[in-house]
Protein backbone atom coordinates (compact mmCIF):
# COMPACT_ATOMS: atom_id res chain seq x y z
CA UNK A 1 0.00 0.00 0.00
CA UNK A 2 1.40 3.41 -1.00
CA UNK A 3 1.48 6.58 1.11
CA UNK A 4 -1.28 7.92 -1.11
CA UNK A 5 -3.55 5.02 -0.14
CA UNK A 6 -3.02 5.65 3.56
CA UNK A 7 -4.60 9.12 3.29
CA UNK A 8 -8.32 9.33 4.05
CA UNK A 9 -9.34 11.27 0.95
CA UNK A 10 -8.03 13.50 -1.80
CA UNK A 11 -8.56 17.12 -2.71
CA UNK A 12 -9.64 16.76 -6.34
CA UNK A 13 -9.88 19.63 -8.80
CA UNK A 14 -11.54 19.45 -12.21
CA UNK A 15 -10.63 22.12 -14.77
CA UNK A 16 -13.09 22.82 -17.61
CA UNK A 17 -11.97 25.40 -20.22
CA UNK A 18 -14.98 27.21 -21.72
CA UNK A 19 -15.48 29.33 -24.81
CA UNK A 20 -19.09 30.25 -25.67
CA UNK A 21 -20.48 27.25 -23.79
CA UNK A 22 -23.73 28.75 -22.47
CA UNK A 23 -25.82 26.07 -24.23
CA UNK A 24 -24.12 23.12 -22.52
CA UNK A 25 -22.78 24.50 -19.24
CA UNK A 26 -25.82 23.74 -17.05
CA UNK A 27 -25.96 20.12 -18.28
CA UNK A 28 -22.21 19.70 -17.80
CA UNK A 29 -22.30 21.08 -14.28
CA UNK A 30 -25.24 18.90 -13.27
CA UNK A 31 -23.43 15.78 -14.40
CA UNK A 32 -20.16 16.72 -12.71
CA UNK A 33 -21.90 17.60 -9.43
CA UNK A 34 -23.64 14.21 -9.45
CA UNK A 35 -20.30 12.53 -10.10
CA UNK A 36 -18.72 14.43 -7.19
CA UNK A 37 -21.42 13.20 -4.84
CA UNK A 38 -20.85 9.62 -5.96
CA UNK A 39 -17.06 9.82 -5.55
CA UNK A 40 -17.45 11.39 -2.10
CA UNK A 41 -19.68 8.51 -1.03
CA UNK A 42 -16.90 6.14 -2.09
CA UNK A 43 -14.50 8.07 0.16
CA UNK A 44 -12.12 8.97 -2.65
CA UNK A 45 -12.30 12.77 -2.40
CA UNK A 46 -12.84 15.25 0.42
CA UNK A 47 -15.20 18.18 0.89
CA UNK A 48 -12.61 20.68 -0.41
CA UNK A 49 -12.68 19.22 -3.93
CA UNK A 50 -13.83 21.63 -6.62
CA UNK A 51 -14.88 22.13 -10.24
CA UNK A 52 -13.30 25.13 -11.96
CA UNK A 53 -14.67 26.62 -15.18
CA UNK A 54 -12.20 28.83 -17.06
CA UNK A 55 -13.91 31.40 -19.27
CA UNK A 56 -11.61 31.97 -22.23
CA UNK A 57 -13.03 35.34 -23.31
CA UNK A 58 -16.49 34.04 -24.23
CA UNK A 59 -18.77 36.33 -26.22
CA UNK A 60 -22.00 34.89 -24.80
CA UNK A 61 -23.28 34.61 -21.21
CA UNK A 62 -20.86 31.84 -20.20
CA UNK A 63 -19.28 33.89 -17.39
CA UNK A 64 -22.65 34.92 -15.95
CA UNK A 65 -23.64 31.26 -15.84
CA UNK A 66 -20.37 30.34 -14.14
CA UNK A 67 -20.96 32.99 -11.48
CA UNK A 68 -24.50 31.72 -10.95
CA UNK A 69 -23.27 28.12 -10.61
CA UNK A 70 -20.53 29.22 -8.19
CA UNK A 71 -23.08 30.98 -5.97
CA UNK A 72 -25.37 27.92 -6.01
CA UNK A 73 -22.85 25.09 -5.57
CA UNK A 74 -20.00 25.32 -3.07
CA UNK A 75 -17.90 22.95 -5.22
CA UNK A 76 -17.98 25.29 -8.21
CA UNK A 77 -15.57 28.13 -8.91
CA UNK A 78 -14.62 30.12 -11.98
CA UNK A 79 -11.76 32.00 -13.61
CA UNK A 80 -12.41 34.75 -16.15
CA UNK A 81 -9.54 35.60 -18.49
CA UNK A 82 -9.20 39.18 -19.72
CA UNK A 83 -9.51 38.04 -23.36
CA UNK A 84 -9.53 34.95 -25.52
CA UNK A 85 -6.15 33.25 -25.19
CA UNK A 86 -6.96 29.91 -26.79
CA UNK A 87 -7.90 26.52 -25.40
CA UNK A 88 -4.37 25.52 -24.34
CA UNK A 89 -3.67 28.74 -22.40
CA UNK A 90 -7.08 28.63 -20.72
CA UNK A 91 -6.46 25.03 -19.71
CA UNK A 92 -2.99 25.82 -18.39
CA UNK A 93 -4.40 28.73 -16.39
CA UNK A 94 -6.82 26.43 -14.61
CA UNK A 95 -4.16 23.78 -14.00
CA UNK A 96 -1.74 26.25 -12.43
CA UNK A 97 -4.34 28.24 -10.45
CA UNK A 98 -6.70 25.66 -8.95
CA UNK A 99 -5.54 24.11 -5.66
CA UNK A 100 -5.74 20.37 -5.09
CA UNK A 101 -3.78 17.16 -4.69
CA UNK A 102 -4.75 16.11 -8.22
CA UNK A 103 -6.25 18.05 -11.12
CA UNK A 104 -8.25 16.49 -13.95
CA UNK A 105 -8.84 18.45 -17.17
CA UNK A 106 -11.88 17.81 -19.35
CA UNK A 107 -13.71 19.71 -22.10
CA UNK A 108 -17.09 21.31 -21.44
CA UNK A 109 -18.98 19.19 -23.98
CA UNK A 110 -18.27 16.02 -21.91
CA UNK A 111 -17.68 13.94 -25.01
CA UNK A 112 -14.81 12.55 -22.96
CA UNK A 113 -16.55 10.28 -20.46
CA UNK A 114 -16.36 11.71 -16.89
CA UNK A 115 -17.53 8.37 -15.44
CA UNK A 116 -13.96 7.04 -15.72
CA UNK A 117 -12.68 9.68 -13.27
CA UNK A 118 -12.89 7.21 -10.32
CA UNK A 119 -10.63 4.86 -12.29
CA UNK A 120 -8.15 7.71 -12.78
CA UNK A 121 -8.14 8.44 -9.05
CA UNK A 122 -7.50 4.78 -8.23
CA UNK A 123 -4.51 4.74 -10.58
CA UNK A 124 -3.20 7.79 -8.71
CA UNK A 125 -3.67 5.98 -5.41
CA UNK A 126 -1.62 3.12 -6.83
CA UNK A 127 1.33 5.43 -7.43
CA UNK A 128 0.73 7.06 -10.84
CA UNK A 129 1.45 10.77 -11.17
CA UNK A 130 -0.23 11.10 -14.59
CA UNK A 131 -3.27 9.25 -15.94
CA UNK A 132 -4.20 9.65 -19.61
CA UNK A 133 -7.75 9.29 -20.92
CA UNK A 134 -7.71 7.50 -24.30
CA UNK A 135 -10.63 7.36 -26.69
CA UNK A 136 -11.29 3.70 -27.43
CA UNK A 137 -13.74 4.38 -30.25
CA UNK A 138 -14.91 7.48 -32.11
CA UNK A 139 -18.22 6.11 -33.42
CA UNK A 140 -20.02 9.31 -32.44
CA UNK A 141 -17.84 11.38 -34.79
CA UNK A 142 -18.68 11.98 -38.42
CA UNK A 143 -16.57 10.13 -40.99
CA UNK A 144 -14.75 13.34 -41.89
CA UNK A 145 -14.08 14.26 -38.25
CA UNK A 146 -12.85 10.76 -37.45
CA UNK A 147 -10.54 10.60 -40.48
CA UNK A 148 -9.04 14.06 -39.90
CA UNK A 149 -8.58 13.44 -36.16
CA UNK A 150 -6.88 10.09 -36.68
CA UNK A 151 -4.83 11.63 -39.50
CA UNK A 152 -3.65 14.26 -37.01
CA UNK A 153 -2.28 11.61 -34.62
CA UNK A 154 -0.66 9.68 -37.48
CA UNK A 155 1.01 12.87 -38.69
CA UNK A 156 2.35 13.50 -35.18
CA UNK A 157 3.74 9.95 -35.04
CA UNK A 158 5.30 10.30 -38.50
CA UNK A 159 7.02 13.49 -37.37
CA UNK A 160 8.29 11.71 -34.23
CA UNK A 161 6.23 13.84 -31.84
CA UNK A 162 5.73 11.92 -28.60
CA UNK A 163 1.97 11.92 -28.00
CA UNK A 164 -0.54 9.16 -27.32
CA UNK A 165 -2.86 8.12 -30.14
CA UNK A 166 -6.45 9.31 -29.57
CA UNK A 167 -5.54 11.19 -26.38
CA UNK A 168 -6.86 14.75 -26.26
CA UNK A 169 -6.58 16.87 -23.10
CA UNK A 170 -8.46 14.53 -20.76
CA UNK A 171 -5.94 13.58 -18.10
CA UNK A 172 -5.13 13.50 -14.40
CA UNK A 173 -2.07 15.33 -13.10
CA UNK A 174 -0.78 15.03 -9.56
CA UNK A 175 0.53 18.04 -7.67
CA UNK A 176 4.05 16.75 -8.30
CA UNK A 177 3.40 16.58 -12.06
CA UNK A 178 1.81 20.05 -12.02
CA UNK A 179 4.85 21.51 -10.28
CA UNK A 180 7.00 20.01 -13.02
CA UNK A 181 4.68 21.36 -15.72
CA UNK A 182 4.89 24.87 -14.27
CA UNK A 183 8.64 24.88 -14.99
CA UNK A 184 7.97 24.81 -18.75
CA UNK A 185 7.76 28.44 -19.81
CA UNK A 186 7.17 28.30 -23.58
CA UNK A 187 4.48 30.44 -25.16
CA UNK A 188 3.72 28.02 -28.01
CA UNK A 189 1.70 25.57 -25.96
CA UNK A 190 0.98 22.01 -27.04
CA UNK A 191 0.06 20.30 -23.78
CA UNK A 192 -0.45 16.86 -25.30
CA UNK A 193 3.24 16.82 -26.11
CA UNK A 194 4.41 18.86 -23.13
CA UNK A 195 2.91 16.54 -20.51
CA UNK A 196 4.68 13.60 -22.14
CA UNK A 197 7.99 15.40 -21.53
CA UNK A 198 7.43 15.40 -17.77
CA UNK A 199 7.86 11.67 -17.35
CA UNK A 200 6.83 10.12 -14.01
CA UNK A 201 4.86 6.91 -13.64
CA UNK A 202 1.68 7.00 -15.74
CA UNK A 203 -1.36 4.91 -16.63
CA UNK A 204 -4.05 4.84 -19.30
CA UNK A 205 -7.84 4.72 -18.93
CA UNK A 206 -9.89 3.94 -22.04
CA UNK A 207 -13.43 5.13 -22.74
CA UNK A 208 -15.92 5.51 -25.58
CA UNK A 209 -16.29 9.02 -26.97
CA UNK A 210 -19.87 10.28 -26.65
CA UNK A 211 -21.84 12.59 -28.91
CA UNK A 212 -21.85 16.30 -28.19
CA UNK A 213 -25.08 17.09 -26.33
CA UNK A 214 -25.78 20.56 -27.71
CA UNK A 215 -24.01 23.28 -29.64
CA UNK A 216 -21.24 23.02 -32.22
CA UNK A 217 -17.63 21.92 -31.95
CA UNK A 218 -15.20 24.75 -31.17
CA UNK A 219 -12.48 22.84 -33.01
CA UNK A 220 -13.18 22.97 -36.78
CA UNK A 221 -10.79 21.71 -39.46
CA UNK A 222 -8.93 25.02 -39.69
CA UNK A 223 -8.14 24.98 -35.96
CA UNK A 224 -7.21 21.30 -36.12
CA UNK A 225 -4.70 22.00 -38.90
CA UNK A 226 -3.29 24.96 -36.97
CA UNK A 227 -3.08 22.83 -33.82
CA UNK A 228 -1.30 20.04 -35.71
CA UNK A 229 1.23 22.49 -37.12
CA UNK A 230 1.76 23.93 -33.65
CA UNK A 231 2.50 20.46 -32.31
CA UNK A 232 4.91 19.61 -35.13
CA UNK A 233 6.90 22.84 -34.97
CA UNK A 234 6.95 22.90 -31.16
CA UNK A 235 8.32 19.39 -30.66
CA UNK A 236 10.32 18.35 -33.72
CA UNK A 237 12.71 19.70 -36.33
CA UNK A 238 11.54 17.09 -38.85
CA UNK A 239 10.22 19.70 -41.36
CA UNK A 240 13.66 21.34 -41.46
CA UNK A 241 15.27 17.97 -42.08
CA UNK A 242 12.78 17.27 -44.86
CA UNK A 243 13.84 20.54 -46.50
CA UNK A 244 17.46 19.41 -46.29
CA UNK A 245 16.54 16.06 -47.83
CA UNK A 246 14.55 17.76 -50.59
CA UNK A 247 17.51 20.04 -51.30
CA UNK A 248 19.86 17.07 -51.64
CA UNK A 249 17.46 15.21 -53.95
CA UNK A 250 16.86 18.25 -56.17
CA UNK A 251 20.62 18.83 -56.38
CA UNK A 252 21.22 15.28 -57.59
CA UNK A 253 18.37 15.56 -60.09
CA UNK A 254 19.79 18.87 -61.36
CA UNK A 255 23.27 17.32 -61.79
CA UNK A 256 21.75 14.36 -63.63
CA UNK A 257 19.83 16.70 -65.98
CA UNK A 258 22.97 18.74 -66.60
CA UNK A 259 24.91 15.59 -67.53
CA UNK A 260 22.07 14.47 -69.81
CA UNK A 261 21.93 17.89 -71.50
CA UNK A 262 25.69 17.92 -72.07
CA UNK A 263 25.59 14.40 -73.49
CA UNK A 264 22.69 15.23 -75.83
CA UNK A 265 24.35 18.38 -77.16
CA UNK A 266 27.75 16.74 -77.77
CA UNK A 267 26.91 13.21 -78.97
CA UNK A 268 23.51 13.63 -80.65
CA UNK A 269 21.95 15.90 -83.26
CA UNK A 270 18.74 16.35 -81.29
CA UNK A 271 17.85 19.91 -80.31
CA UNK A 272 17.10 20.38 -76.63
CA UNK A 273 13.63 21.76 -75.82
CA UNK A 274 14.06 25.37 -74.85
CA UNK A 275 10.96 26.67 -73.12
CA UNK A 276 10.03 23.53 -71.15
CA UNK A 277 13.55 22.76 -69.93
CA UNK A 278 13.94 26.33 -68.72
CA UNK A 279 10.58 27.42 -67.34
CA UNK A 280 9.41 24.19 -65.61
CA UNK A 281 12.55 23.75 -63.44
CA UNK A 282 12.49 27.47 -62.65
CA UNK A 283 8.92 27.38 -61.34
CA UNK A 284 9.51 24.10 -59.53
CA UNK A 285 12.62 25.32 -57.75
CA UNK A 286 10.93 28.65 -57.01
CA UNK A 287 8.04 26.84 -55.33
CA UNK A 288 10.41 24.66 -53.30
CA UNK A 289 12.35 27.72 -52.17
CA UNK A 290 9.22 29.60 -51.08
CA UNK A 291 7.94 26.55 -49.20
CA UNK A 292 11.31 26.14 -47.50
CA UNK A 293 11.41 29.80 -46.51
CA UNK A 294 7.90 29.48 -45.09
CA UNK A 295 8.83 26.53 -42.89
CA UNK A 296 12.06 28.16 -41.73
CA UNK A 297 10.12 31.37 -41.08
CA UNK A 298 7.68 29.46 -38.87
CA UNK A 299 10.51 28.30 -36.62
CA UNK A 300 12.03 31.80 -36.56
CA UNK A 301 8.61 33.21 -35.59
CA UNK A 302 8.47 30.79 -32.66
CA UNK A 303 11.92 31.91 -31.55
CA UNK A 304 10.69 35.51 -31.77
CA UNK A 305 7.59 34.79 -29.69
CA UNK A 306 9.53 32.85 -27.06
CA UNK A 307 12.23 35.54 -26.78
CA UNK A 308 9.63 38.14 -25.76
CA UNK A 309 8.57 35.96 -22.81
CA UNK A 310 5.12 37.54 -22.59
CA UNK A 311 2.56 36.33 -20.02
CA UNK A 312 0.45 33.50 -21.41
CA UNK A 313 -2.76 34.78 -19.82
CA UNK A 314 -4.19 37.42 -17.48
CA UNK A 315 -6.94 36.74 -14.96
CA UNK A 316 -9.67 39.36 -14.78
CA UNK A 317 -11.90 37.87 -12.09
CA UNK A 318 -12.28 34.89 -9.78
CA UNK A 319 -15.54 33.43 -8.56
CA UNK A 320 -16.21 30.79 -5.92
CA UNK A 321 -14.85 29.98 -2.46
CA UNK A 322 -12.33 27.36 -3.63
CA UNK A 323 -10.29 29.98 -5.47
CA UNK A 324 -10.84 32.87 -3.08
CA UNK A 325 -9.61 30.75 -0.18
CA UNK A 326 -6.47 29.85 -2.12
CA UNK A 327 -5.37 33.43 -2.86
Amino acid sequence: MTDKQTSVSINLGIVVPCFNEEAVLAITNSRLISLFQKIREEGLINEHSSICYVDDGSLDSTWSLIQELASTHREVCGIKLTRNRGHQNALLCGLLTLPGDIIISIDADLQDDPDVIPQMIKHYLNGCEIVYGLRKRRDSDTFFKRMTAEGFYKLMAMMKVDILFNHADYRLLSRRALNALSQYRESNLFLRGLVRQIGFKSAIVEYDRAERLVGKSKFPLSKMLSFAWQGVTSFTTAPLRLITAAGVIISFVSIALAIWGLFASVFTNKALPGWTSTVVPMYFLGGVQLLSLGVIGEYIAKIYMESKDRPRFHIEELSGDALKDSK
